[in-house]
């Protein structure tokens, strides 16, 4: 099970969903430091940046569910391929939440204070690199595919 590679990607990207749920998405600055990331609410800046922040609160965990789901199913790849696509489309649903909750709580900061900056945080950077991770476990899976029907062949 763990002696597949695309086991290994896929414990990787796991590990990362997870971890970025433990750091913030956005830095904000402004007379204070407001941080975004999954369920981190701020007071006053509306029904969507506190979507967002929930959302990607319930995408990232379920991304590493779906990937961790996805090392069990090492038998049956077909199965296994259409997990890692759900965790394709999880991630961006993770990306677009943090993203979309970022920029209107930016927007409701600027009503606030004329002098807001902001900058990504570990959050962001975390989630970044699976859908690579997933790229390259589904080639895995196609190897071990093509292996398994060659394998038949015999």
């Amino acid at each position: 099970m763990l002696s597949r590679i695309q086991s290994i990607y896929l414990l990787l990207a796991a590990m990362l969903a997870f971890g970025s749920m433990t750091m913030p998405f956005w830095t904000f600055t402004t007379e204070h430091v407001v941080l975004f990331g999954d369920f981190m609410d701020v007071q006053g800046a509306g029904t969507i940046v506190s979507i967002g922040s929930i959302a990607g609160g319930i995408f990232s965990p379920l991304t590493g569910i779906a990937s961790l789901a996805a090392i069990f199913q090492f038998k049956n790849r077909k199965i296994q391929q259409k997990l890692i696509l759900l965790c394709f489309a999880l991630f961006a649903g993770d990306l677009i939440s943090g993203l979309a909750g970022g920029h209107f709580l930016k927007l409701y900061l600027e009503t606030q204070s004329p002098n807001v900056t902001f900058r990504p945080d570990g959050g962001l950077f975390m989630i970044l690199p699976e859908p690579v991770l997933f790229w390259l476990a589904s080639l895995g899976v196609k190897k071990d595919e093509k292996i398994a029907t060659a394998y038949k062949r015999l």
